[in-house]
């Protein structure tokens, strides 16, 4: 059934291909920060309409066996996450990488604390700031354009960082980390998820000349300047003192969203969005078996590191 469909996807995208070929344009940026920011300009509306306000992964149990609603499994992935953390309560909350403010939405109301978002996308900040009017918390959660390796914010200003599926797209990965640390509180808690490589070990060796192939292609389609391992990701936190530092891969949990979203691209509100979106988004559609390919074979990761400082 599902190489049908993707035989099938594969000729839908071939004739949108030649739609669009005249109008194709490819964007030529000063930096990867603008990448991103048009990327996410151009995407964001269609993936709110078809799959809502949580840009991420979803949670399909421990296996990745459970069957359940696509959006469900969204907001399964943040309770499974706090709980996994052991995050109970938070009063300052930032969300890096806030896409339309659905995980700060959410861990605001949950734990009745202030939130505050930031994106590179204007068009992401502007929709989440609606969305928190909408839903009568703008007194509490606000969201802004800034960079993640550069924040406008003080030192200690927050008890608890989240970052969901951002720190792939972060340029250099160890200043990230090193802004989360410096605006966290002492005594607050880190908590990141994100998509990386699998481990180089010596029982696994070097990533090959195929699977580097793969990585760039995917990096090249989803605005990731790089992807790193886990275990590079935890050695980064442990030089910055960051303590009690936990890791996890949850890539069997997880691995079965990239298959619901390609069934989702049959959709005709999809098709035509695709039309609408422009050239990027229409070239993150066409690579979707990328993703799944790359859990498929072993070589994404999803990643999970929680510390405190």
């Amino acid at each position: 059934m599902h190489r049908t469909r993707r035989l099938g996807l594969s000729g839908l995208i071939s004739t949108i291909e030649q739609f669009n070929n005249s109008t194709i344009q490819q964007s030529m940026t000063s930096t990867f920060q603008d990448q991103v920011q048009q990327f996410y300009d151009a995407s964001s509306g269609l993936w709110e309409q078809v799959w809502g306000e949580h840009m991420h992964h979803g949670y399909y149990g421990p296996t990745g066996r459970e069957k359940k609603d696509r959006r469900q499994a969204q907001i399964d992935l943040i309770e499974e996450l706090l709980s996994w953390s052991g995050v109970e309560q938070a009063e300052q909350i930032l969300d890096v990488g806030c896409g339309i403010g659905g995980s700060s939405l959410y861990l605001a109301q949950k734990f009745n604390a202030n939130a505050t978002g930031i994106t590179l996308s204007p068009v992401q900040a502007s929709r989440a700031t609606e969305r928190a009017q909408e839903a009568g918390l703008a007194s509490r959660v606000q969201f802004q354009v800034a960079d993640a390796l550069k924040m406008p914010f003080a030192d200690e200003s927050f008890d608890f960082v989240w970052s969901l599926e951002s720190g792939e797209h972060m340029p250099d990965k160890e200043q990230f980390i090193r802004e989360c640390y410096r605006v966290l509180k002492v005594g607050g808690t880190f908590l990141m998820a994100t998509w990386c490589h699998r481990p180089i070990t010596s029982a696994t060796g070097e990533l090959t000349a195929d699977e580097q192939q793969h990585l760039q292609e995917m990096c090249r389609v989803y605005c990731l300047p790089y992807v790193i391992s886990l275990p590079e990701y935890e050695a980064i936190a442990g030089n910055l003192s960051f303590q009690n530092i936990c890791t996890a891969d949850w890539s069997d949990a997880v691995g079965p969203f990239w298959d619901m979203v390609i069934d989702s691209a049959f959709e005709p509100t999809v098709i035509l969005g695709l039309l609408q979106s422009g050239w990027s988004t229409i070239e993150a559609a066409l690579s979707l078996r990328l993703m799944s390919r790359g859990y498929e074979r072993g070589l994404t990761h999803y990643g999970l590191l929680c510390a405190h400082k």
